[in-house]
């Protein structure tokens, strides 16, 4: 579950770590009021479930509360990455300085929390990581004694962060250890943590990820969670026992096992073309399990074809074929269908979608050519 800028930075400031005062608005008169009781130049942020705001024209600075209604009316409305901005955060514009980076994740491969700290704060941790590795220094404390002081200096140290901003990047760093632990945290990060002119540090931004499986402990954090328009999907998947994730390509795929379907979003890429979405079915493909997972893909706008790549293992390529002509038949897909069945009974499979309104193929790479070819077709109408 994600948290907002303005929610995460709650949190933070309940753990001591100074944040800039702020407000929320979701109206252009909100944010000129936010403004004036502010009394300083603002920043005027969109509050959505992605990064990427600022290069989006999601993050605008203001020197008067005029110039913050002007802000938010533009902003509110604003679509980023597919989604809608409805309410914006103003707060108080900091004197930077210099940017740092601060954030914990889970290492899966060493099976507990990193600690990163960077001087090159600001940017995609995930592009610092790419092009300078060693610009980021890394901890991984117990999990049972959290971030230790002379960890926390040790990483200061190490990631270059000057003299005077140790001590203080050390405290704000075991303290937002803290807030990981007691949120059940997948991920928490302030990026920017801000540097300023008279050598304070401020949280210049807060992005907190709640491990849904512990939600059951986090009530007053459950209260919280919003679901977007993007995110109706995943939610109606997972009701559904489904395992979707929405990519931002326009091939829709349906598969049925995480491997086979990452093997066809690996296909669809070496092919050309872009995923628009994971969507595992599970071990079984009949009609029903077709009709949803189709509903699913399709209510995704991007979609220009949806790729099906099924394994007939315990489920026979004969039902799923029956299966997925009962859905042309009641529900005709607005995008073309390429259809690739494997295994058990697939021949015969092959043999009942013959003379359907979709393409059939029999090996995975000739789907995925056939679906990304057909993804740069004209939609039908």
């Amino acid at each position: 579950m994600k948290l907002h800028e303005y929610q995460a930075k709650q949190l933070l400031a309940r753990a001591g770590i100074p944040i800039p005062d702020g407000r929320l608005a979701t109206t252009a008169d909100e944010a000129e009021r936010a403004a004036r009781a502010i009394g300083a130049s603002v920043a005027v942020k969109a509050q959505v479930h992605v990064g990427g705001r600022g290069k989006a024209g999601g993050i605008r600075i203001a020197k008067t509360p005029a110039e913050a209604r002007d802000a938010a009316k533009a902003i509110l409305g604003l679509e980023i990455k597919g989604l809608r901005v409805e309410k914006v955060y103003v707060e108080r514009a900091a004197d930077v300085d210099r940017e740092l980076y601060l954030g914990i994740t889970l290492d899966r491969d060493r099976r507990r929390p990193v600690v990163m700290l960077s001087t090159v704060g600001g940017m995609d941790i995930e592009q610092v990581a790419a092009t300078d590795p060693d610009k980021i220094a890394r901890g991984w404390p117990s999990p049972l004694l959290g971030l230790l002081p002379f960890e926390a200096r040790a990483l200061a140290f190490e990631a270059g962060v000057p003299e005077p901003q140790r001590d203080a990047v050390a405290d704000i760093a075991r303290k937002l250890f803290t807030v990981y632990v007691q949120t059940d945290a997948s991920l928490v990060e302030i990026n920017p943590l801000f540097v300023q002119k008279d050598r304070s540090l401020l949280a210049g931004d807060a992005k907190l990820d709640v491990d849904d499986n512990a939600l059951y402990r986090q009530p007053e954090l459950a209260k919280l969670k919003e679901i977007s328009r993007d995110e109706e999907a995943e939610e109606k998947a997972r009701a559904l026992g489904f395992s979707y994730v929405q990519l931002d390509g326009d091939v829709g795929i349906i598969g049925n096992g995480a491997g086979l379907v990452m093997s066809t979003l690996d296909a669809v890429k070496l092919a050309g073309g872009r995923a628009a979405n994971f969507l595992d079915v599970g071990g079984g493909a009949k009609e029903e399990v077709v009709r949803n997972a189709l509903e699913i893909v399709l209510a995704n706008p991007r979609v220009r074809s949806v790729l099906i790549n099924i394994f007939g293992g315990i489920t026979r390529g004969d039902e799923v074929a029956k299966g997925i002509l009962a859905v042309i038949a009641t529900h005709p897909p607005r995008v073309p269908l390429v259809i690739r069945l494997s295994g058990t009974e697939a021949e015969a499979g092959r043999k009942l979608l013959a003379s359907a309104p979709l393409e059939s193929r029999e090996t995975m790479d000739d789907a995925a050519k056939e679906a990304v070819r057909l993804a740069k077709e004209p939609v039908r109408v």
